[in-house]
Protein backbone atom coordinates (compact mmCIF):
# COMPACT_ATOMS: atom_id res chain seq x y z
CA UNK A 1 0.00 0.00 0.00
CA UNK A 2 1.27 3.13 -1.10
CA UNK A 3 2.17 6.03 1.78
CA UNK A 4 -0.72 8.28 2.80
CA UNK A 5 0.18 11.77 2.33
CA UNK A 6 -1.61 15.03 4.23
CA UNK A 7 -1.41 16.57 1.22
CA UNK A 8 -0.55 16.88 -2.64
CA UNK A 9 0.22 19.11 -4.94
CA UNK A 10 -0.62 18.97 -8.72
CA UNK A 11 1.97 21.04 -10.30
CA UNK A 12 5.52 22.37 -9.66
CA UNK A 13 5.33 25.90 -10.20
CA UNK A 14 5.25 28.69 -8.60
CA UNK A 15 1.84 28.62 -7.03
CA UNK A 16 2.07 24.81 -6.49
CA UNK A 17 6.08 24.98 -4.70
CA UNK A 18 5.07 27.65 -2.61
CA UNK A 19 2.01 25.95 -1.52
CA UNK A 20 3.40 22.86 -0.70
CA UNK A 21 7.08 24.59 1.59
CA UNK A 22 4.77 26.44 3.68
CA UNK A 23 2.09 22.95 4.19
CA UNK A 24 5.05 21.28 4.88
CA UNK A 25 6.92 23.91 7.28
CA UNK A 26 3.52 24.00 9.01
CA UNK A 27 3.49 20.12 10.09
CA UNK A 28 2.47 18.45 6.70
CA UNK A 29 3.51 15.37 4.52
CA UNK A 30 3.64 16.98 1.39
CA UNK A 31 3.88 15.54 -1.85
CA UNK A 32 4.48 17.25 -5.46
CA UNK A 33 4.14 15.85 -8.62
CA UNK A 34 5.16 17.56 -12.06
CA UNK A 35 4.59 16.67 -15.69
CA UNK A 36 8.57 17.99 -16.06
CA UNK A 37 11.24 19.52 -14.19
CA UNK A 38 10.27 21.44 -11.12
CA UNK A 39 9.24 24.80 -12.31
CA UNK A 40 10.47 24.36 -15.32
CA UNK A 41 6.76 25.06 -17.17
CA UNK A 42 5.05 28.50 -17.36
CA UNK A 43 7.13 29.69 -13.83
CA UNK A 44 10.39 28.54 -15.69
CA UNK A 45 10.02 30.34 -19.45
CA UNK A 46 8.65 33.34 -18.30
CA UNK A 47 11.00 37.32 -18.06
CA UNK A 48 10.72 36.98 -14.04
CA UNK A 49 9.55 40.37 -13.56
CA UNK A 50 8.22 41.61 -10.57
CA UNK A 51 6.43 44.31 -11.33
CA UNK A 52 2.93 46.45 -9.73
CA UNK A 53 2.71 47.84 -13.19
CA UNK A 54 1.44 44.98 -15.13
CA UNK A 55 -0.27 43.72 -12.41
CA UNK A 56 -4.32 43.55 -11.95
CA UNK A 57 -5.95 46.26 -9.47
CA UNK A 58 -7.18 43.94 -7.00
CA UNK A 59 -3.80 41.54 -6.84
CA UNK A 60 -2.61 45.35 -6.02
CA UNK A 61 -1.95 44.56 -2.04
CA UNK A 62 -1.32 41.12 -2.84
CA UNK A 63 1.28 41.94 -5.48
CA UNK A 64 3.25 44.50 -2.42
CA UNK A 65 3.30 41.93 -0.02
CA UNK A 66 4.64 38.96 -2.63
CA UNK A 67 7.43 41.80 -3.77
CA UNK A 68 8.48 41.81 -0.09
CA UNK A 69 8.53 38.10 -0.40
CA UNK A 70 10.88 38.30 -3.32
CA UNK A 71 12.87 41.09 -2.00
CA UNK A 72 13.61 38.76 0.95
CA UNK A 73 13.79 35.76 -0.58
CA UNK A 74 17.15 34.40 0.87
CA UNK A 75 15.41 34.22 4.51
CA UNK A 76 12.28 32.20 3.73
CA UNK A 77 13.40 30.22 0.57
CA UNK A 78 16.85 30.14 1.94
CA UNK A 79 18.54 30.32 -1.15
CA UNK A 80 19.41 33.29 -3.94
CA UNK A 81 17.04 33.47 -6.44
CA UNK A 82 18.57 36.43 -8.02
CA UNK A 83 16.45 39.22 -7.35
CA UNK A 84 16.86 42.68 -8.64
CA UNK A 85 14.76 45.42 -6.85
CA UNK A 86 14.98 48.57 -9.01
CA UNK A 87 12.57 51.49 -10.45
CA UNK A 88 10.04 50.42 -13.08
CA UNK A 89 8.85 52.64 -15.49
CA UNK A 90 5.76 52.60 -17.98
CA UNK A 91 6.50 54.49 -20.84
CA UNK A 92 3.68 56.35 -23.01
CA UNK A 93 4.65 57.52 -26.65
CA UNK A 94 1.18 58.82 -27.84
CA UNK A 95 -1.37 60.80 -26.36
CA UNK A 96 -3.44 57.75 -26.16
CA UNK A 97 -1.24 55.70 -24.66
CA UNK A 98 -0.46 58.52 -22.08
CA UNK A 99 -4.61 58.98 -21.30
CA UNK A 100 -4.63 54.74 -21.04
CA UNK A 101 -1.64 54.90 -18.32
CA UNK A 102 -2.43 58.07 -16.40
CA UNK A 103 -6.07 55.87 -15.96
CA UNK A 104 -4.24 53.10 -14.90
CA UNK A 105 -2.04 54.44 -12.77
CA UNK A 106 -4.63 56.47 -10.97
CA UNK A 107 -6.34 52.83 -10.18
CA UNK A 108 -3.42 50.74 -9.00
CA UNK A 109 -2.34 53.80 -7.16
CA UNK A 110 -5.63 54.05 -5.20
CA UNK A 111 -5.07 50.18 -4.76
CA UNK A 112 -1.74 51.01 -2.72
CA UNK A 113 0.97 50.91 -5.72
CA UNK A 114 3.69 53.77 -5.13
CA UNK A 115 3.15 54.92 -8.38
CA UNK A 116 3.72 58.68 -9.42
CA UNK A 117 3.06 60.38 -12.95
CA UNK A 118 6.27 61.70 -14.45
CA UNK A 119 7.24 63.62 -17.75
CA UNK A 120 9.57 61.59 -20.86
CA UNK A 121 12.04 64.11 -19.43
CA UNK A 122 11.81 63.80 -16.06
CA UNK A 123 11.99 59.98 -16.66
CA UNK A 124 14.98 60.40 -18.95
CA UNK A 125 16.84 61.24 -15.88
CA UNK A 126 15.80 58.35 -14.02
CA UNK A 127 16.99 56.08 -16.74
CA UNK A 128 19.28 57.72 -19.28
CA UNK A 129 18.98 55.18 -22.01
CA UNK A 130 15.12 55.68 -23.02
CA UNK A 131 14.05 57.59 -25.61
CA UNK A 132 13.65 60.99 -25.58
CA UNK A 133 10.07 60.58 -27.64
CA UNK A 134 8.08 59.13 -24.18
CA UNK A 135 5.40 62.03 -23.55
CA UNK A 136 4.63 60.32 -20.40
CA UNK A 137 5.59 57.85 -17.69
CA UNK A 138 4.45 55.72 -14.59
CA UNK A 139 7.19 55.45 -12.19
CA UNK A 140 7.21 52.84 -9.12
CA UNK A 141 10.19 52.22 -6.83
CA UNK A 142 8.32 48.99 -6.13
CA UNK A 143 9.45 46.80 -9.45
CA UNK A 144 12.23 44.34 -10.13
CA UNK A 145 12.56 41.38 -11.17
CA UNK A 146 14.06 37.33 -10.79
CA UNK A 147 15.82 34.81 -12.22
CA UNK A 148 13.68 32.20 -13.33
CA UNK A 149 16.36 29.62 -13.54
CA UNK A 150 17.46 30.13 -9.99
CA UNK A 151 14.43 30.12 -8.91
CA UNK A 152 13.20 26.76 -9.56
CA UNK A 153 16.88 25.50 -8.25
CA UNK A 154 16.09 27.28 -4.99
CA UNK A 155 12.24 26.16 -4.68
CA UNK A 156 13.77 22.52 -5.66
CA UNK A 157 16.12 22.50 -2.61
CA UNK A 158 13.81 24.17 -0.40
CA UNK A 159 11.29 21.65 -1.03
CA UNK A 160 13.80 18.88 -0.13
CA UNK A 161 15.13 20.07 2.96
CA UNK A 162 11.61 20.28 3.82
CA UNK A 163 10.86 16.76 3.61
CA UNK A 164 8.63 17.02 0.61
CA UNK A 165 8.42 14.42 -1.54
CA UNK A 166 9.21 15.12 -5.54
CA UNK A 167 8.03 13.16 -8.23
CA UNK A 168 9.00 14.84 -11.70
CA UNK A 169 8.61 13.95 -15.01
CA UNK A 170 5.47 12.09 -13.86
CA UNK A 171 2.28 13.54 -15.37
CA UNK A 172 -1.00 13.06 -13.53
CA UNK A 173 -3.43 11.28 -15.90
CA UNK A 174 -6.76 11.50 -13.15
CA UNK A 175 -7.83 12.34 -9.68
CA UNK A 176 -9.91 9.79 -7.32
CA UNK A 177 -11.86 10.28 -4.78
CA UNK A 178 -11.37 7.28 -2.14
CA UNK A 179 -12.80 6.91 1.64
CA UNK A 180 -9.64 8.17 2.65
CA UNK A 181 -9.33 11.52 0.59
CA UNK A 182 -7.92 11.21 -2.97
CA UNK A 183 -5.81 8.93 -4.92
CA UNK A 184 -3.83 10.73 -7.81
CA UNK A 185 -3.57 8.52 -11.07
CA UNK A 186 0.58 9.24 -12.40
CA UNK A 187 2.26 7.74 -15.14
CA UNK A 188 4.58 6.24 -12.32
CA UNK A 189 2.06 4.44 -10.35
CA UNK A 190 -1.08 6.11 -7.74
CA UNK A 191 -0.02 8.65 -4.93
CA UNK A 192 -2.83 8.94 -2.23
CA UNK A 193 -3.37 11.85 0.18
CA UNK A 194 -5.94 13.29 2.56
CA UNK A 195 -5.96 16.31 0.57
CA UNK A 196 -4.90 17.48 -3.25
CA UNK A 197 -4.44 21.23 -4.50
CA UNK A 198 -4.41 21.51 -8.43
CA UNK A 199 -1.90 23.91 -9.17
CA UNK A 200 -1.05 22.68 -12.73
CA UNK A 201 -1.28 25.59 -14.50
CA UNK A 202 -2.95 25.92 -17.93
CA UNK A 203 -3.90 22.14 -17.36
CA UNK A 204 -6.13 23.13 -14.79
CA UNK A 205 -8.76 22.88 -16.60
CA UNK A 206 -8.48 19.51 -17.84
CA UNK A 207 -7.38 18.55 -13.66
CA UNK A 208 -11.08 19.87 -12.66
CA UNK A 209 -12.32 17.89 -14.64
CA UNK A 210 -11.43 14.98 -13.08
CA UNK A 211 -13.19 16.15 -10.21
CA UNK A 212 -16.14 17.08 -12.23
CA UNK A 213 -15.83 20.61 -12.39
CA UNK A 214 -16.02 22.54 -15.23
CA UNK A 215 -13.74 25.42 -14.68
CA UNK A 216 -12.50 27.07 -18.22
CA UNK A 217 -8.88 28.56 -18.59
CA UNK A 218 -8.06 30.33 -21.58
CA UNK A 219 -4.32 29.74 -22.65
CA UNK A 220 -1.97 32.59 -23.68
CA UNK A 221 1.28 32.00 -25.63
CA UNK A 222 3.15 34.34 -24.77
CA UNK A 223 6.91 35.23 -26.57
CA UNK A 224 10.27 36.34 -25.15
CA UNK A 225 13.79 36.72 -26.31
CA UNK A 226 16.68 37.78 -24.72
CA UNK A 227 19.79 38.84 -25.95
CA UNK A 228 23.71 38.81 -26.06
CA UNK A 229 25.35 40.84 -23.26
CA UNK A 230 25.72 44.38 -23.95
CA UNK A 231 27.31 47.46 -22.20
CA UNK A 232 24.98 48.58 -19.58
CA UNK A 233 21.76 50.06 -21.45
CA UNK A 234 19.47 50.18 -18.81
CA UNK A 235 18.91 50.13 -14.86
CA UNK A 236 15.25 49.76 -14.53
CA UNK A 237 12.63 47.57 -15.39
CA UNK A 238 10.83 49.07 -18.60
CA UNK A 239 7.51 48.54 -20.01
CA UNK A 240 4.62 50.60 -22.39
CA UNK A 241 1.58 51.57 -21.25
CA UNK A 242 -0.49 49.37 -23.41
CA UNK A 243 1.10 46.25 -22.04
CA UNK A 244 3.15 45.24 -24.95
CA UNK A 245 6.49 45.61 -23.63
CA UNK A 246 8.62 44.10 -20.71
CA UNK A 247 12.36 45.34 -20.55
CA UNK A 248 15.14 44.62 -18.09
CA UNK A 249 18.95 44.21 -18.22
CA UNK A 250 20.41 41.79 -15.98
CA UNK A 251 24.21 42.32 -13.79
CA UNK A 252 25.78 39.72 -16.23
CA UNK A 253 24.50 42.22 -19.91
CA UNK A 254 21.74 40.48 -21.19
CA UNK A 255 18.13 42.04 -22.03
CA UNK A 256 15.35 40.16 -21.69
CA UNK A 257 11.75 40.94 -24.14
CA UNK A 258 8.78 40.54 -23.29
CA UNK A 259 5.40 41.25 -23.44
CA UNK A 260 2.32 40.68 -24.69
CA UNK A 261 2.54 39.80 -28.04
CA UNK A 262 1.55 36.01 -28.62
CA UNK A 263 2.68 33.05 -30.61
CA UNK A 264 0.84 30.08 -31.30
CA UNK A 265 0.31 26.66 -29.83
CA UNK A 266 -2.10 24.88 -27.74
CA UNK A 267 -2.54 22.78 -24.30
CA UNK A 268 -3.98 19.88 -25.50
CA UNK A 269 -0.63 19.01 -27.85
CA UNK A 270 1.70 20.71 -25.37
CA UNK A 271 3.22 22.79 -27.53
CA UNK A 272 3.57 26.24 -28.65
CA UNK A 273 6.22 28.26 -31.29
CA UNK A 274 7.07 31.70 -32.36
CA UNK A 275 5.20 33.61 -34.79
CA UNK A 276 8.32 36.01 -36.46
CA UNK A 277 6.27 38.92 -37.45
CA UNK A 278 5.04 39.20 -34.06
CA UNK A 279 8.29 38.88 -32.61
CA UNK A 280 9.90 41.37 -34.68
CA UNK A 281 7.06 43.65 -33.42
CA UNK A 282 8.24 43.36 -30.24
CA UNK A 283 11.69 44.17 -30.49
CA UNK A 284 11.64 47.40 -32.56
CA UNK A 285 9.18 48.46 -30.11
CA UNK A 286 11.81 47.46 -27.26
CA UNK A 287 14.55 49.45 -29.79
CA UNK A 288 12.09 52.36 -30.01
CA UNK A 289 11.61 52.48 -25.96
CA UNK A 290 15.50 51.98 -25.48
CA UNK A 291 17.73 52.84 -28.56
CA UNK A 292 20.83 51.52 -27.38
CA UNK A 293 19.10 47.76 -28.35
CA UNK A 294 19.68 48.63 -31.61
CA UNK A 295 23.21 47.42 -31.88
CA UNK A 296 21.93 44.10 -29.84
CA UNK A 297 22.48 40.74 -31.45
CA UNK A 298 18.85 38.31 -30.35
CA UNK A 299 20.89 35.16 -28.69
CA UNK A 300 17.42 33.26 -28.57
CA UNK A 301 13.77 33.22 -28.14
CA UNK A 302 11.73 31.50 -26.96
CA UNK A 303 7.47 31.16 -25.95
CA UNK A 304 5.52 30.09 -22.90
CA UNK A 305 1.82 29.14 -21.52
CA UNK A 306 0.75 31.77 -19.34
CA UNK A 307 -3.38 30.54 -17.88
CA UNK A 308 -6.08 33.17 -17.56
CA UNK A 309 -9.27 32.87 -16.40
CA UNK A 310 -12.59 34.78 -17.65
CA UNK A 311 -12.52 37.66 -15.10
CA UNK A 312 -8.61 37.79 -15.51
CA UNK A 313 -8.10 36.86 -11.67
CA UNK A 314 -7.20 34.63 -10.11
CA UNK A 315 -8.42 31.22 -9.23
CA UNK A 316 -7.60 30.40 -6.10
CA UNK A 317 -9.38 28.59 -3.32
CA UNK A 318 -11.22 25.09 -2.24
CA UNK A 319 -13.21 23.42 -4.96
CA UNK A 320 -16.78 23.76 -4.69
CA UNK A 321 -18.57 20.74 -3.27
CA UNK A 322 -14.89 18.22 -2.45
CA UNK A 323 -14.04 18.17 0.52
CA UNK A 324 -9.90 18.94 1.20
CA UNK A 325 -9.98 19.47 -2.75
CA UNK A 326 -8.04 23.27 -3.59
CA UNK A 327 -6.79 25.16 -6.77
CA UNK A 328 -4.37 27.93 -7.40
CA UNK A 329 -3.32 29.29 -10.93
CA UNK A 330 -4.67 31.54 -13.27
CA UNK A 331 -2.65 34.55 -11.37
CA UNK A 332 -1.97 37.55 -13.68
CA UNK A 333 1.86 38.73 -13.87
CA UNK A 334 1.93 35.45 -11.67
CA UNK A 335 5.47 35.52 -10.91
CA UNK A 336 5.02 39.04 -9.09
CA UNK A 337 2.01 37.72 -6.87
CA UNK A 338 1.95 34.13 -7.19
CA UNK A 339 4.09 33.01 -3.59
CA UNK A 340 1.66 35.52 -1.27
CA UNK A 341 -1.35 34.08 -3.04
CA UNK A 342 -0.06 30.69 -2.46
CA UNK A 343 1.35 31.28 1.34
CA UNK A 344 -2.41 32.41 2.16
CA UNK A 345 -3.81 28.90 0.38
CA UNK A 346 -0.98 27.47 2.68
CA UNK A 347 -2.69 28.65 5.63
CA UNK A 348 -6.00 28.25 4.92
CA UNK A 349 -5.06 24.55 4.61
CA UNK A 350 -3.43 24.66 7.62
CA UNK A 351 -6.41 25.60 9.31
CA UNK A 352 -5.45 29.29 9.67
CA UNK A 353 -7.10 32.46 8.76
CA UNK A 354 -5.06 34.30 5.67
CA UNK A 355 -4.58 37.60 5.93
CA UNK A 356 -6.22 38.79 2.81
CA UNK A 357 -8.94 36.77 1.06
CA UNK A 358 -8.44 34.33 -1.49
CA UNK A 359 -10.10 34.14 -4.70
CA UNK A 360 -12.41 31.27 -4.75
CA UNK A 361 -13.93 29.85 -8.12
CA UNK A 362 -17.62 29.89 -7.49
CA UNK A 363 -17.55 33.08 -9.84
CA UNK A 364 -16.16 31.19 -12.66
CA UNK A 365 -18.38 27.90 -12.58
CA UNK A 366 -21.77 27.92 -14.95
CA UNK A 367 -24.60 27.45 -12.59
CA UNK A 368 -26.62 24.15 -13.16
CA UNK A 369 -29.64 24.13 -15.31
CA UNK A 370 -33.15 24.23 -13.59
CA UNK A 371 -34.94 21.00 -13.63
CA UNK A 372 -37.81 21.29 -15.04
CA UNK A 373 -41.26 19.79 -14.11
Amino acid sequence: MSTMHDLIVIGGGINGATTALFAARGGMDVAVIDRGPLCREASGVNAGTLTMQMTRVALIPYALRAHHMWATAREWLGHDVGVVVCDGLSLAFTEQEAELLAFRAGKRREAGAPITLITGQQALQIEPGLSDKALLAGHCRVDGYANAYLTGLAFRTALLDAGVTLTENNPATDIRQTSSGFEVVTKKGPLRAKRVVIAGGVWIEEMMGWLGIDLPIKTLVNQLAVTERIPTAMRTVVGIANGLLSLKQYPHGTVVIGGGWQGSGSREGGTCSLLPERLVGNIRLACHAVPALKDARLARAWTGFEAETRDALPAVGPVPGIHNAYVIGSIHSGYTSGPYLAKLLADQILGREPDLPLFPIDRLLKPEPLAQG
